[in-house]
């Protein structure tokens, strides 16, 4: 049994589920926390969404059947509420998308939690310029290390349309990242 499953018993468990939920927070917190703040951006949204995501998960482990794995499951919640904060907090009014954008890197730049060079910009504005789907398939692939199918079960689109999606993102990154 995977330890993944242990736990997933131990969640469902009311005896053992305070002390699961810790051993859960200890395996996932960082990874969790790293694929909401790129969709989010900001350090202090994604802890926001972080902490609402994992409340879902406490409320809703007891629903959880296993169709997918745990991983999965859990980052697929994380991709939801973040979803649901964007659209929340997207009520502000911009002109047009470029002005969003640049209001999300600009923000970006100047988070202390950031820490890259020139390189690593460059490489987050050429990714800030994808459009939305692209953006999130490029960083479940690329950053958070994610195989093909999990993020084809995360956003419920097919893999053959992820990986062309993935390998034409690498292709504009390559093409811009030295320009």
């Amino acid at each position: 049994m995977s330890k993944d499953a242990e736990l997933v018993i131990k969640l469902k468990n009311p005896a053992l589920k305070d002390i699961a939920f810790s051993e859960l927070l200890d395996a996932y917190q960082e990874r969790l926390y790293w694929h909401i703040r790129r969709i989010v951006t900001t350090h202090e949204n994604a802890d926001d969404v972080l902490q609402n995501t994992f409340i879902r998960i406490y409320k809703s482990i007891i629903k959880f059947e296993g169709k997918s794995s745990l991983h999965t499951w859990m980052y697929r919640i994380a991709y939801n509420e973040s979803i649901r904060f964007l659209e929340k907090n997207n009520k502000k009014r911009y002109d047009n998308i470029d002005e969003v954008s640049e209001s999300n890197l600009a923000s970006l730049f100047e988070d202390a939690y950031l820490d890259g060079g020139e390189i690593q910009q460059k490489l987050h504005k050429i990714i800030n310029g994808f459009k939305e789907k692209q953006k999130l398939v490029f960083n479940m692939k690329y950053f958070d290390d994610m195989s093909f199918r999990q993020i084809s079960e995360i956003l419920e689109i097919s893999e053959s349309t992820l990986k062309s999606t993935y390998y034409t993102a690498v292709k504009i990154i390559e093409e811009k990242i030295f320009l």
